[in-house]
């Protein structure tokens, strides 16, 4: 930026040109000071452990920022023969002559695996959206070094002050975890259009003192819904927006579960559907063995846990003439009437509702029979899904206008019929309506007849013209004009011939 600036501060010089040399020299000084504060900011330096270490001790990689908080960082590169131990933060400050500055540092940790030598290769590191290079070094591991003890820091301040030696960097230990994660169904065998409800969760015993912290759980679940989600299914999803803690019982012992995903799924065809074993990545925090006031009383490591992988057997449905058609579930009839009088030729309006437990969406309307004397018209749909303490249920109500053009008593059971299969009773059944319609009055037959339109030629007598209509009089006065033409241009070629 400092080469930027110098190298185009001479298309400056005719702006100035005008100012005097104080001013400009003044307003040149407060350029660079701005800009060489912005470098200060934006220094990082990345410090590597040493090149010889022992089997039982550890290599760093420290990367500070000056002047800056380290927001956000990408993963530390992997040594081949070591293993990631954990990250620490750390952030110091000094104020000399009224001057401010700053440092944060991240320390990635790694442990060797086994003697020899390993390359470190050269790596690039982004930081706070801005990325850093290393060119990397040659580590040699040794055999296993003797235990020097603690020694005092001797730049620590307090060391002395509260007269015993402080380790220059806390020893962590990892505590012993009561936790696990699921993936659980809860059906392992359904029907053909069955519901089943998968969720995923992390639980923690009442008992357990580790602490955890969730990594990037959105980035996670979006990879896992790839591999577990069957294609060939209706899906209904819980939509868990925040992860909540709510305690559980598990085999007389209490828990605390964490959803991370809920959903039913309604699969279309009989067969299989594997779920495989999936890996949930957590924090884990290591904890300082000799806790301080001062210092960092906690590591970031990282665990995963895994599920296990699930079947689901889905059997095709028993032998029906609608088996590819109808919805599965367990169903009730919700109708708004029972017994009702109306007057012939009297519309009446009709619900015939289908509540719960199933496929909501799949639910189509009721079989109309043919009644004579009953017109029924295209009805209205309303319907409610409910998706809650692992199932989906609702209703869906198709609203009818009724009219009945003959005295008489009706049931609308002889009208509407909807079948379906219970999975639970493992039946086919049909709901129809309980409701009889007293009709009382003339007949309204003759009027209903002649109300209906005749169409096609018929509909159009009354408002059909015996003129000729604007367009055919075009045609016809341009087909007249082209005859005349055509026979002068005969008479001419006739009169030039004879000429000739």
């Amino acid at each position: 930026m400092l080469r930027y600036f110098a190298r185009h501060c001479t298309r400056l010089i005719p702006i100035f040109a005008d100012m005097s040399k104080t001013y400009f020299l003044t307003a040149f000084v407060l350029l660079l000071s701005f800009f060489s504060g912005v470098v200060l900011a934006q220094e990082v330096t990345i410090e590597l452990g040493p090149k010889e270490i022992g089997l039982n001790e550890t290599f760093t990689i420290k990367v500070t920022m000056a002047n800056e908080k380290i927001k956000s960082y990408d993963q530390f590169p992997d040594i081949p023969g070591f293993e990631k131990q954990g990250i620490s933060q750390s952030s110091s400050m000094n104020l000399i002559n009224g001057q401010m500055s700053s440092s944060n540092s991240i320390i990635q940790y790694y442990k060797p695996t086994r003697i020899g030598t390993s390359q470190l290769p050269a790596f690039d590191i982004v930081i706070n959206g801005n990325t850093f290079s290393s060119v990397g070094q040659s580590i040699k591991v040794t055999e296993a070094k003797a235990n020097q003890g603690l020694r005092t820091n001797p730049s620590d301040p307090f060391a002395d002050f509260f007269g015993r030696s402080v380790p220059s960097e806390p020893e962590y230990v990892e505590l012993d975890d009561d936790a696990f994660f699921s993936l659980s169904v809860d059906k392992p065998e359904i029907y053909a259009g069955e519901g089943f409800t998968l969720n995923m969760a992390f639980y923690m015993s009442e008992d357990n003192r580790a602490p955890f912290q969730f990594y990037e759980p959105g980035r996670q679940l979006d990879k896992i819904l790839k591999e577990v989600k069957p294609t060939n299914a209706w899906e209904e999803n819980y939509n868990i927006t925040n992860i909540e803690p709510e305690k559980v019982m598990i085999n007389g012992k209490e828990w605390v579960r964490y959803k991370v995903y809920e959903a039913t799924f309604f699969p279309f065809a009989e067969g299989e559907i594997k779920i495989p074993t999936i890996a949930w990545e957590m924090i884990k925090y290591r904890v300082a063995k000799n806790p301080t006031f001062f210092g960092a009383n906690r590591q970031e490591d990282f665990k995963t846990f895994y599920s296990a992988a699930k079947t689901i057997k889905v059997k095709p449905l028993p032998p029906h003439p609608l088996r590819n058609e109808v919805s599965v579930g367990e169903f009730q009839l919700r109708e708004n009437i029972q017994d009702v009088q109306v007057e012939t030729g009297q519309g009446f309006d009709y619900s015939f509702g289908i509540s719960g437990v199933g496929n909501i969406n799949s639910v189509s309307k009721p079989e109309s029979l043919s009644v004579p004397n009953l017109t029924t018209y295209d009805p209205n749909v309303r319907q409610q899904i409910n998706r809650g303490y692992g199932r989906v249920s609702g209703i869906k109500e198709f609203n009818y206008y009724i009219t009945i053009n003959e005295a008489g008593d009706y049931r609308l059971a002889d009208q509407f019929q909807w079948i379906y299969f219970d999975p639970k009773r493992e039946v086919y059944d049909t709901l129809r309506s309980n409701a009889t319609i007293k009709v009382v009055g003339e007949s309204k037959v003759n009027e209903s007849i002649s109300n209906l339109r005749l169409g096609g030629i018929y509909d159009r007598i009354a408002i059909e013209d015996n003129r000729f209509s604007n367009e055919e009089y075009k045609y016809y006065f341009a087909a007249a004009i082209n005859g005349l033409l055509l026979l002068v241009l005969i008479i001419l070629a006739i009169l030039i011939i004879r000429r000739k």
